[in-house]
């Protein structure tokens, strides 16, 4: 009978012994992985005169270049906002894209200044006539009328800002904190 106690107290501590190294590695957090920069594929949800939209961000060279083109599917407030470093004239043309779209520049400020109808595959530039364009929001075609933005109203730059900084791009570069 003294064996058998024995034998069943050693068990009873081997099982605490083993509970507790279990638990205390339960709670310790796995190491941190590594945040991967989001890229011109994600989207990220920014406000335009108070309506959310779901923008992906065109920033670089090469992303500026392909834009929309090709794309056949854009979701109802989907839409690609191109960033520029410095005001300037911007100009815009729909090779090889097939979704109508409405173009809108807007200022340093984050002020929306002009809106523009594109057509499907036309090649005729669709020009700023200021100089002062710094952003363009490319949407389908109707939406800033059908959600009523008119000149005047504003992108959330804050929203912009972070969505940069998601990217891994300082949105200093662009004058946005």
């Amino acid at each position: 009978m003294k064996n058998a106690n024995l034998v069943s107290w050693d068990r009873r501590w081997l099982w605490i012994a083993f509970a507790t190294l279990f638990l205390a590695g339960c709670g310790q957090s796995e190491p941190a992985k590594p945040v991967v920069p989001k890229t011109v594929a994600d989207y990220f949800s920014i406000e335009v005169g108070g309506q959310p939209v779901r923008m992906q961000l065109a920033v670089l060279r090469h992303e500026m270049e392909r834009g929309l083109m090709d794309r056949r599917d854009l979701g109802p407030n989907d839409g690609m906002m191109f960033l520029y470093l410095r005001p300037q004239k911007l100009s815009y043309w729909m090779r090889n894209t097939p979704l109508p779209l409405d173009i809108g520049f807007f200022n340093a400020a984050g002020e929306l200044k002009e809106i523009y109808a594109m057509h499907p595959f036309d090649e005729t530039p669709v020009a700023s006539h200021s100089e002062a364009m710094q952003f363009a929001l490319e949407m389908h075609q109707g939406w800033f009328k059908a959600n009523g933005i008119r000149p005047g109203d504003k992108v959330d730059l804050k929203a912009l800002a972070a969505a940069l900084r998601e990217r891994d791009i300082d949105p200093t570069k662009f004058g946005l904190n």
